[in-house]
């Protein structure tokens, strides 16, 4: 026999599920900015107080132009990490979200696995065509008000299991210039005996993209359960660089569903600061 208490119960426990989707659906599909500032030794004077912004992991997802509009003028370059789109999403939407990107600033862009699975000789013309540069295992340098500093694009493999190319070679004059380096999947730090850049910028996890409180992403395995998202730094003292640092993405879009839980979609706008002298 259906008693009323039963029945309250369940629609109790309904109202808490549909709360609960309408929740997570809300974290998959905002737009929201994670501001951060990066102090860097080796960053130059001229350099000081300037903003790059990073969008990783767009994936299928439509970009706001009201929002994307909103950040005209505030960055000076913009960077992205990796799966700008998936199998089966058109070729025009990844047009129009790299032309409002390429509207923020001069724009910077590294293949993700997806990418590769998809349509990469397309992408590289869209990319093109939007003026943004595909960095494949190469070098560019960032000039401004007279200092300048090295960005780096690692190319993605397509499988994991070919494994990464090593870093370009810093050329001969810029050994000292303070390193930039975005690589769409941070598992690339697994093999380097020293991680080889000032500042890293990846993504890939997504956060795990469902995370429980206390227990975390439960779906990512040992690697990704240490290095899943936000901000992560070493300590090398032999070494040109010093105190690397590693920015990862919980990303901007979603893989399967449309749903996140404890791990909102996220962009970053980054300002990068002179690290203060040490005592000798």
């Amino acid at each position: 026999m259906v008693t009323p208490a039963l029945l309250w119960s369940a629609g109790i426990l309904a109202a808490c599920f549909i709360l609960l989707l309408a929740r997570m659906s809300y974290e998959a599909r905002i737009h929201a900015i994670t501001d951060s500032e990066v102090f860097l030794e080796r960053l130059p004077e001229a350099f000081e107080g300037s903003r790059i912004f990073f969008i990783s992991d767009i994936h299928k997802r439509k970009l706001s132009r009201a929002f994307m509009e909103s950040l005209q003028g505030k960055a000076d370059w913009v960077i992205l990490g990796g799966d700008i789109m998936e199998q089966n999403v058109p070729l025009e939407r990844v047009r129009e979200n790299l032309a409002m990107l390429a509207a923020i600033g001069p724009a910077y862009a590294v293949y993700g696995n997806h990418d590769l699975k998809a349509d990469p000789e397309g992408l590289a013309r869209v990319l093109k065509e939007a003026g943004c540069t595909l960095l494949r295992n190469e070098n560019v340098v960032l000039k401004r008000g007279g200092g300048q500093i090295m960005l780096t694009g690692i190319d993605q493999p397509l499988h994991k299991r070919d494994g990464y190319a090593p870093p370009p070679r810093v050329p001969d004059g810029f050994a000292d210039l303070c390193r930039v380096a975005v690589v769409h999947d941070p598992a690339w730090i697994r093999f380097l005996p020293e991680k080889p850049a000032d500042l890293i910028l990846a993504g890939h996890t997504h956060g795990g993209q469902i995370r429980f409180p206390v227990f975390g992403a439960i779906r990512l395995n040992s690697f990704y359960r240490k290095y899943d998202c936000g901000w992560f730094k070493w300590y090398q003292p032999q070494s040109a660089v010093k105190t690397p640092q590693l920015l990862i993405s919980r990303g901007f879009g979603n893989r399967r569903v449309t749903l996140r839980l404890c791990c909102p979609a996220e962009m970053h706008m980054i300002r990068l600061r002179k690290a203060p002298a040490k005592p000798s």
